[in-house]
């Protein structure tokens, strides 16, 4: 699997055959490890999960920068999508060429609704094992659950071979931090990615964002903001 600057790898199979279940403080697999090394834990999506270890998010970014770290991801959303309409299926949810994927070869891709508009990023691979492997985020996880438990619905309803899976995996994902949630280290300034009209959309253009109701001046630049040296699976 392989996502712009990261690579998603399953650790390990807890399955469940219920409803997922979001109550305050689930512990990952590696909830342990993070303690012994000094991650200060916190929620997420009803998660413990580490948001520092001992260095700084200074420390840490640059180290991801320069060289590469691994994250634990276990708390995403994990989906096999199984059936000979598998790829029917996620093409109708995702803006993506899904029947071009080489077996275990994945994407980075994009649920949208019915009027193009974004609902969350995922990671969907082709298996060798005759389904396709969805990774989600778990902040959405009941909506990105229901958007494809209805798709699911829908085809079955008009006679396809279709049907999903919710998987638990111990996960991790091996990254070099191509964007993320705080000022770049590496460039001195904030960097973040947005849609603008299309008149407004060249290099160089001026225009004010809006971060936590202030209004901030920034200018259009191409990507990727730091030149990216990752390994590309062929």
């Amino acid at each position: 699997m392989q996502r712009v600057g990261r690579a998603v790898v399953r650790l390990g199979s807890r399955r469940t055959g219920g409803e997922r279940t979001l109550s305050s403080g689930q512990k990952t697999p590696l909830f342990d490890f993070h303690q012994s090394h000094g991650g200060k834990m916190v929620a997420f999506a009803g998660w413990c999960l580490p948001v520092q270890y001992r260095d700084s998010h200074v420390e840490s970014h640059l180290h991801t920068r320069q060289r590469c770290s691994l994250f634990d991801v276990s708390h995403m959303l994990q989906t096999k999508i199984l059936g000979r309409d598998r790829v029917k299926l996620m093409e109708s949810l995702v803006v993506g060429d899904i029947a071009e994927l080489k077996q275990n070869q994945g994407m980075l891709s994009l649920f949208t609704n019915e009027e193009g508009g974004i609902i969350d990023d995922l990671i969907v691979t082709n298996t060798s094992d005759n389904h396709l492997y969805v990774v989600s985020n778990a902040g959405c996880c009941e909506k990105d659950m229901t958007l494809m438990q209805n798709k699911v619905k829908e085809l079955k309803s008009a006679g396809c071979d279709v049907d999903l899976e919710m998987i638990e995996n111990a996960l991790v994902a091996l990254q070099g931090a191509v964007t993320s949630g705080c000022p770049s280290p590496c460039l001195k300034k904030n960097v973040a990615m947005g849609y603008v009209d299309g008149d407004h959309s060249k290099p160089g253009t001026p225009l004010q964002v809006e971060v936590r109701k202030k209004k901030q001046a920034a200018i259009v630049s191409k990507m990727p903001f730091v030149p990216t040296r990752y390994y590309t699976l062929k």
